[in-house]
């Protein structure tokens, strides 16, 4: 009985371990995809600063 229960928590915190791995990826995905939008509106700010048209 005490391997059972050993056992089942076991697999209780891999699924735990598991699943934490992948939101973490996906919200680096997402950090990512923000900062090239961000990086992607910043270029088109810069030529800004030199010209008088924006």
């Amino acid at each position: 009985m005490k391997r059972l229960a050993y056992l089942l928590l076991l697999s209780l915190f891999s699924m735990g371990t598991l699943t934490a791995c992948n939101t973490m990826a996906g919200a680096g995905e997402d950090v990512q995809e923000a900062g090239e939008a961000l990086e992607d509106e910043a270029e088109g700010h810069i030529d800004c600063d030199t010209s008088d048209e924006c």
